[in-house]
Formats: structure tokens, C-alpha cells, sequence
């Protein structure tokens, strides 16, 4: 049981690792079953350099950030951008494709949480 669970966990964070670029950086802070059958919470910190973004992508379920330091845009397709500052949060829908992606002169840092389908990657990458 033990080995099935530390599978599934290695395939759920193959998303986190497609993601990693240079300037970008997404550390994995823990991954929770939920209440929710077929549900996991996953937690993570993704570091921006200065003009970097994370690269457009989807996650199956829910994306919900907090900016701990410096300043986000957020790109989703099909609405308008927005710019979110140290201190403000934002939500992504499930499916949604989207980039983050860093327009302040410094570093920023943000609070990622996942609510996704056990077994799937957190994060898939959209050309």
C-alpha cells in the first residue's frame, strides 16, 4: 500500500517538475487526501524572477494564490489580465488555461494551493 500511495503522489507531482524553468521555481510544500472522494490538496511555493512567467498550463481542479512578495499577472484565456500585488489572492477555475507571470523589478513569491483529481498532475503545460 505503502509503495502505491508514494506512486501515486510521484505521478501527481510530475506536473510540478514539467513546469520548473529557469527564473521559475515551484517547491512542493505537502500533498493531503481531502473529505472529497477522488480529491487531494496540494500546497507549493512558486519563486519568480524578475520578467520570468511559469509558461502556459492547466491544472484538474481549482488553483488558489496568495502573493506573498512582489507583483503577479495573471493571463487567463478568454478574460482580461490582471495584476495581483504582495498581499492580494487570486482564484484560477479548473481547465483553465493561464501563465503567471512576473512584472515587478524583484523577485516575487507565491502561495499556491491545488484542489485537484487524486492521480493526475498538478500542473499540465499548453503550447
Amino acid at each position: 500500500m505503502k509503495k502505491i500511495l508514494i506512486a501515486s503522489i510521484l505521478v501527481g507531482l510530475t506536473g510540478l517538475v514539467i513546469a520548473q524553468q529557469a527564473g521559475f521555481k515551484r517547491t512542493l510544500l505537502q500533498t493531503q487526501d481531502l473529505s472529497i472522494p477522488e480529491k487531494v490538496v496540494v500546497q507549493a511555493v512558486a519563486e519568480f524572477s524578475p520578467g520570468i512567467a511559469a509558461g502556459r498550463h492547466t491544472h484538474p481542479g481549482e488553483e488558489i494564490g496568495y502573493v506573498l512578495e512582489g507583483q503577479l499577472e495573471i493571463k487567463i484565456d478568454g478574460k482580461p489580465s490582471q495584476i495581483i500585488q504582495a498581499g492580494q489572492t487570486f482564484f484560477i477555475p479548473s481547465g483553465m488555461v493561464h501563465d503567471g507571470i512576473n512584472t515587478h523589478s524583484g523577485n516575487t513569491k507565491v502561495l499556491a494551493t491545488y484542489v485537484v483529481e487524486k492521480g493526475k498532475p498538478v500542473a499540465t503545460p499548453v503550447k
